[in-house]
């Protein structure tokens, strides 16, 4: 039987319907993309301001200043915020580059915005897309003229650094200008203060018989010396203020009759100062009055301190040069050039028979009774103080050259610093750890002040290196002059400082810690009533 031949016909009309099939496919895709287009440009096109579809409006509406209005990203609040933000760095560089008419649009579209903003907040206005819409986009229409005037981001932050340098320059200025007529009101001697010393020399030297009076007053020289009493060590040339430490104290004390005061003052105060102590009871309290001039043992040959203030040299240094390359505004001031601001190193030579005293200077009220200090233990100590490590910049490092070699090997510069202003010594201590030998070792290592600048606080720092026992801060709350000092810890004080310019009896001391120092001024005082008015 024949075998049929192959028929190459058939694959012919496979391929053929193959491809039929394709284009009917291929036909049917295209149409549906055609109609997916037409579709697509019918429907309305997204906002490139991300302004919301009204369908979303309600929701926005009802919590416009809520936390999850700011978070969503189409929120009105948060778009027109970030807009004005933006839009005020603009004003600043558009002043700085004398395009004011801009400057002046871009200002007057961001009050319109908070106007809205302010509108929705206060009265609780519905948002309509109008007025979103319009605010936004002519902020945005601002926005987008501000970038075809080339301010872009590279040249607002240069603008913007220059703007934060200006301020900082500015502010440094202000700062240095504050420091220097606040320091020039607290030198300055007030009316009232000079007034009294006139009115008390004229008293000492206009009535011969007060003075023979006063003579016979003269307290024995066994109750000076007497250590079962309390004894009280004060250095000021400031009549007022010496005054009210002695009078604040032993109106707290419970036994004035057992307080016995050390003052120190300086020549031209001493008369009035006696005068003004012998003149007034402080309920029974013991006062004893001595003039600087007349410790004979305290010389330059003996004081290294005091060389430095008779060196020619070292005047030039201290009063040269202003605040950026000379000495800084604060130290130099008077008080710094006065032996009664060194004296409290030689309280043992001062008073060689006492054993225990407690210093006080004279911007400082006492509120408690302090005979407690006296039967203090020190624990072998030789002072006690209150630190002030409260705070970083109370710390050694905050006053002393820690570039310095011996300041870096001997002291750590975190360790807490201490207040000088009420503090107790143990004078048998002192003298026994030589704590003045100790101050005129390192006096004479800072001849060429590169240890610490002026102050009697960083010598302080190493003399009494590891030598002082902590006192609770209650027995001395420091401040009243300088800073805001938390009323609960001024009523719990014992004694009040006011340390730094703004003292008591300053104008330009802190109203509202003044009273504090006040009451105990007698201002009915026929001599306080002549100076003073109150």
């Amino acid at each position: 039987m024949r075998r049929r031949p192959f028929d190459l016909r058939k694959p012919v009309r496979r391929r053929w319907l193959t491809i039929v099939w394709l284009w009917l496919a291929t036909a049917c895709v295209g149409v549906l993309l055609i109609i997916a287009v037409l579709c697509r440009d019918k429907l309305p096109r997204s906002a490139p301001l991300l302004i919301p579809q009204k369908s979303d409006l309600p929701s926005i509406s009802k919590g416009l200043n809520n936390t999850d209005e700011m978070l969503s990203p189409y929120s009105f609040t948060r778009q027109m915020v970030d807009q004005m933000s933006l839009a005020k760095a603009l004003v600043i560089i558009s002043n700085d580059s004398n395009n004011a008419q801009f400057a002046k649009e871009l200002s007057a579209q961001i009050q319109r915005s908070q106007t809205l903003l302010s509108s929705i907040s206060t009265k609780g206005a519905t948002v309509t897309t109008e007025e979103c819409e319009a605010a936004i986009r002519d902020m945005a229409f601002l926005l987008n003229q501000a970038k075809q005037l080339h301010y872009d981001s590279a040249t607002m932050i240069m603008k913007m650094k220059g703007q934060v340098h200006s301020f900082e320059e500015e502010m440094k200025s202000q700062d240095e200008k504050s420091t220097k007529y606040g320091q020039i009101a607290a030198e300055e001697l007030p009316k009232g203060l000079y007034c009294l010393g006139i009115k008390l020399t004229m008293e000492w030297f206009g009535h011969p018989n007060l003075q023979i009076k006063l003579s016979g007053r003269k307290h024995s020289s066994e109750k000076l010396r007497d250590n079962s009493l309390y004894h009280y060590c004060l250095f000021s040339d400031n009549i007022l203020a010496a005054s009210v430490v002695v009078n604040s104290t032993t109106m707290n004390s419970k036994d004035p009759d057992k307080v016995v005061f050390h003052l120190v003052t300086d020549e031209a105060n001493y008369t009035p100062m006696k005068t003004w102590f012998y003149m007034n009871s402080f309920r029974g309290a013991t006062i004893e009055v001595q003039m600087v001039q007349d410790f004979r043992w305290l010389n330059a040959s003996y004081v290294p301190v005091l060389r430095k203030l008779q060196n020619s040299e070292a005047h030039n240094h201290y009063f040269s040069g202003s605040s950026n390359n000379g000495t800084p505004i604060k130290f130099r001031n008077p008080k710094y050039l006065s032996m009664l601001n060194h004296l409290r190193f030689y309280i043992p030579e001062v008073y060689p028979a006492l054993e225990k005293v407690v210093f006080l200077e004279d911007d400082v009220v006492v509120q408690k009774d302090l005979s407690e200090l006296f039967s203090m233990n020190l624990n072998g100590n030789v002072m006690g103080a209150v630190d002030t490590c409260t705070e970083t910049y109370h710390r050694f490092h905050r006053y002393l050259n820690y570039s310095h070699p011996m300041i870096r090997s001997y002291f750590d510069p975190d360790a807490c610093g201490w207040a000088f202003g009420m503090n107790v010594f143990d004078l048998r201590e002192w003298r026994k750890k030589n704590v003045t030998g100790i101050y005129h070792y390192w006096q004479e290592r800072n001849a060429d002040h590169t240890l610490w600048k002026f102050g009697t606080l960083p010598p302080g720092l190493l003399s009494f290196y590891g030598l002082v026992e902590n006192l609770d801060p209650e027995w001395h709350v420091l401040g009243l002059g300088c800073t805001n000092v938390d009323l609960s810890l001024i009523k719990d004080g014992a004694v009040l400082h006011y340390n730094g310019n703004m003292k008591p009896w300053l104008k330009i001391g802190m109203e509202e810690y003044k009273g504090f120092w006040q009451k105990y001024v007698d201002y009915s005082h026929p001599l306080l009533q002549q100076c003073f008015v109150h």
